[in-house]
């Protein structure tokens, strides 16, 4: 039987929901999906490097090996020996990270929002870079707190800005590597000086890793979670060395907050796929990534150096743009009368989309910058793209 006219429903949003706002990101890739888009837009990682007959052969001898444990409900905390992985990987002489610092969640935006909801008051402080990544902004805005935006310059946040601004803040997230949406990284030096900053203040100190291992040059720097275990909390994701299809990141921090995000993860999902991890530590167990990882590397530096090359070549004078030391993206600085959302409406007829910059900025977006991923485009659409572009930016010029 179906009821006769129903009565329609006004939807009554809470307020948390009334002021969610889509990633513009996932906006643009709509755009980009059409076959004909020559798309710098997406922080994808290169289907290239999906190591597709080894995952294939992973999930085989899972599920002919422990099938019914694998398609079983699993615990909140994660797959041990994962966590157990994990923690081996992470642990350096003189700082041992333990299993029960490990908290495995479904990719680590699942954590940038367990963690919002567990540390972040209505109104309350969080320090973000200038400019940071659009997905924490989301996830943490949800809880309605006041971002605060720590100055930088082309190597990153200014350590010695922060005390300035911290007081009452209740965490100051950072990537260090490869920054998204820039491409910067954070030196030793300044790392240190954060890391002892927040310290002296009690302040906790999110460390959002993503890109740490996609260096061109094969050589990573330290982890701030190695130079103050107690107070920083570090995310991590097999997302850009793995796949990103598998949703799976996990949290290392002190052993109380990771109880806590257990628990407010236990209200969200219960727990992240227990076949997921179980096949993703079968495929990494016996040293794959090792071999695995330098041909990313290579891979995506070779891809960054035709788009560096071409942007010498075609973009006009008074643009400015970095050049990356691993990762996924180079930032790009126009002209300040130039807004790159207009600038995306015409660029979109050329059949090229980018991400605006705008997006990123906490506080005081800086509308004449743009994101360019070079990653998933060829060499020869790198080298047109760039070109079409350059031409609408000459003309505004």
């Amino acid at each position: 039987m179906k009821i006769e006219n129903p009565t329609p429903i006004k939807w009554q949003f809470a307020q948390r929901a009334e002021q969610l706002q889509s990633s513009v990101i996932r906006e643009i890739l709509k755009i980009t999906m059409r076959p004909d888009i020559i798309s710098f837009a997406g922080g994808l990682p290169s289907p290239e490097t999906f190591p597709v007959e080894h995952m294939k052969a992973a999930f085989d001898t899972v599920l002919s090996q422990q099938g019914k444990i694998a398609l079983q409900y699993g615990p909140s905390d994660g797959y041990a020996p994962l966590r157990e992985w994990i923690a081996d990987s992470l642990s350096i002489p003189g700082v041992t990270i333990t299993p029960d610092q490990v908290l495995m969640v479904s990719g680590s935006q699942q954590a940038l929002d367990l963690l919002g909801k567990v540390l972040i008051e209505e109104h309350s402080k969080v320090l973000v870079e200038t400019p940071s990544y659009l997905g924490a902004l989301q996830a943490f805005s949800v809880y309605q707190p006041e971002f605060v935006s720590i100055p930088t310059d082309d190597f990153g946040l200014l350590p010695e800005e922060v005390a300035k601004i911290a007081d009452g803040a209740r965490l100051l997230y950072a990537l260090p590597n490869f920054q998204n949406p820039t491409g910067r990284t954070m030196s030793v030096e300044r790392r240190f000086a954060l890391v002892e900053t927040c310290a002296r203040l009690g302040l906790p100190l999110i460390e959002d890793d993503p890109y740490g291992a996609l260096s061109y040059r094969g050589e990573p720097l330290p982890k701030m979670l190695t130079m103050n275990p107690n107070g920083v909390i570090y995310l991590g994701s097999f997302s850009k060395v793995l796949t990103p299809g598998i949703r799976l990141g996990y949290v290392v921090a002190p052993v109380p907050l990771v109880r806590k995000l257990e628990q407010a993860k236990q209200a969200a999902d219960l727990h992240t796929s227990q076949l997921t991890q179980m096949v993703v530590y079968e495929a990494i167990k016996d040293g794959f990534l090792e071999k695995h990882i330098p041909s990313i590397r290579t891979l995506y530096a070779n891809q960054c150096q035709v788009m560096l090359d071409a942007l010498t070549e075609f973009f006009p004078a008074g643009v400015t743009w970095n050049k990356p030391e691993g990762g996924m993206f180079i930032w790009v600085t126009l002209p300040e009368h130039i807004d790159c959302m207009k600038l995306l409406e015409e660029s979109i007829t050329q059949n090229v989309a980018f991400v605006p910059g705008a997006p990123f900025y906490a506080n005081e977006p800086q509308k004449n910058t743009l994101r360019l991923s070079f990653v998933t485009v060829p060499p020869e659409k790198i080298r047109e793209g760039v070109a079409k572009l350059a031409k609408l930016i000459a003309a505004k010029i």
